[in-house]
């Protein structure tokens, strides 16, 4: 399999946001949303096997593994890595754009589908037969450039059961003010998480490996 990078990281999202994990970055996406802020992960990467992989993550000594990319799903092999992983008696979590099945995944994997936004570009790609399939250990996550972006989140929260996943907003950094997207939810009583990047946070908006 292709790999961008992998090392230690704080979490810096969902449910998980703050805990020290080994973060996968698997090499490769299919999408080109408008806010993308891993285009370094559309290509290169180093051909790796999922022992090497699996090797790799032991080496960290850390409990909580994120398997992210690019799009992970992309790979044939990622199936089978996240199933190495669990044996290891580590904790898993997937995240994925949601334009591809995540029932190839094992059923110990925490996913992530981060369904897309209009203001995203990339609509059209949602998969919607994905949220059925979603429980309480998961995570719906929706990105917002705009308010036009909140409004049809809305729409999505309240027409597409996802099973008791946790659901995230997140703004866009630079482009939707956190305040006025606390002030939205709170007005219309979301039943959703406010979901802020800590790593960029902490470590500024451009740094990698962190």
């Amino acid at each position: 399999m292709r790999v961008t990078e992998i090392h230690a990281a704080i979490q810096g999202e969902t449910r998980h946001a703050g805990r020290p994990c080994a973060l996968v970055r698997l090499t490769g996406c299919d999408l080109r949303c408008s806010y993308c802020d891993t285009e370094y992960a559309f290509t290169g990467g180093t051909e790796m096997s999922v022992d090497a992989v699996v090797a790799e993550v032991a080496r960290l000594g850390l409990a909580l593994v994120l398997v992210t990319g690019g799009e992970p799903l992309l790979q044939r092999e990622t199936p089978q890595l996240c199933q190495r992983l669990l044996d290891e008696g580590l904790e898993v979590v997937l995240e994925t754009s949601g334009a591809h099945d995540v029932a190839v995944l094992p059923a110990g994997v925490a996913r992530v589908v981060d369904v897309k936004t209009p203001s995203s570009g990339e609509a059209g790609r949602n998969r919607w037969e994905n949220l059925p399939l979603l429980g309480p250990r998961d995570s719906l996550k929706l990105v917002l450039g705009d308010r036009a972006d909140y409004l049809w989140a809305l729409d999505v929260i309240r027409t597409r059961p996802s099973n008791g996943a946790e659901i995230l907003l997140s703004p866009v950094l630079g482009r939707l003010d956190a305040r006025d997207l606390c002030s939205w939810m709170l007005a219309d009583r979301v039943p959703a998480r406010l979901n802020l990047q800590l790593h960029k946070l902490v470590y500024g908006p451009d740094a990698r490996g962190v």
